[in-house]
């Protein structure tokens, strides 16, 4: 099976310093520092990314999930908010992610959609990998 891989590197103290991350792909290469990640500074952060690799396995498990109840699906966009708090006894944690789903999927119900959907939301390769997240929100909708 396929190995992906991806790389970051950091210099200097931690809310001085500052890093760049970067896919094995080639696709994206980013900045982080400490106030991308726990503020609003310009860069990137991991829980980015993390949000963003959810919601594309999200969007893709959907789309099989739909094409094997009989629906073909035309497109399934997702969007994921991943939120990082302070953890009790200190340091930060991933508390919640925040899945919106939205799909254009003709002939399919809204409840079949939406059935759907929460079934994908504990299936899907990277909701298994974010496990230790204690909760994971879906808000899922057709579009016409």
């Amino acid at each position: 099976m396929a190995t992906r891989t991806a790389n970051a590197k950091w210099e200097g103290k931690l809310q001085e310093g500052s890093g760049e991350m970067a896919l094995g792909s080639g696709a994206f290469r980013g900045p982080f520092t400490f106030k991308s990640r726990f503020a609003d500074g310009e860069g990137t952060n991991p829980e980015e990314l993390l949000g963003a690799a959810y919601a594309g396995c999200f969007s893709m498990a959907l789309s099989l999930a739909l094409e094997q109840a009989g629906h073909e699906p035309e497109s399934v966009e997702t969007t994921a908010e991943v939120h990082l708090n302070p953890a009790d006894g200190g340091g930060f944690e991933i508390g919640r992610i925040e899945l919106a789903t939205r799909g254009r999927v003709p002939g399919v119900e809204a409840q079949e959609f939406t059935r759907l959907a929460e079934e994908t939301k504990a299936g899907c390769i990277v909701a298994k990998a974010l496990a230790a997240v204690p909760e994971v929100n879906l808000d899922a909708a057709l579009i016409a």
